[in-house]
């Protein structure tokens, strides 16, 4: 995949159905410096809209709201692949998981292969759950359900009222 396109193409969206190691970039809110993050609850709910759950105590929270850019890369099909989009949280705390996770949709601007040339990977990077591997799976299973969910954007209520004079 040499050419930029505009949303997944079948197999990236496939593999982005499943867990899998993921580096997020976003811009830090604070010092507005680039921040690099690797999450692993990452779902594509459309090959245009990918889904993130993380604490919801989370710096990344902060940073995609002041600054919504991010990148998301991957290793993938044998290459590195890079997508850009604008993210914003669709859901405060996932309902029906046991712990306070906020979930974040990215609307897919650009995907690209950012695979240097002339080159192929040939084992991708694996990482294990260094907690308990029952309750690890429970909590995955929780998320992935709960990112899966048809999240809809809610307006923000408030407790305003106009007030005619």
């Amino acid at each position: 995949m040499a050419e930029e396109l505009n949303s997944l193409p079948e197999s990236l969206f496939e593999q982005l159905r499943k867990e899998r190691f993921v580096l997020l970039g976003t811009i830090d809110a604070e010092t507005s410096t680039p921040q690099m993050n690797a999450i692993s609850w990452v779902y594509s709910v459309a090959p245009n809209r990918i889904r993130f759950a993380v604490d919801k105590r989370s710096r990344i929270i902060s940073n995609v709201t002041a600054h919504p850019s991010v990148n998301l890369s991957f290793f993938a099909d044998g290459s590195f692949h890079t997508v850009n989009g604008t993210a914003s949280v669709v859901v405060d705390v996932l309902e029906g998981v046991s712990l306070r996770l906020t979930c974040i949709e990215v609307e897919v601007a650009t995907v690209r292969d950012a695979m240097f040339f002339g080159a192929r990977i040939t084992v991708e990077p694996e990482y294990e759950k260094t907690y308990d591997k029952r309750a690890a799976a429970r909590l995955d299973g929780q998320v992935y359900e709960a990112m899966q969910k048809g999240l809809s954007r809610k307006p923000v209520k408030t407790d305003w009222t106009p007030r005619f004079c």
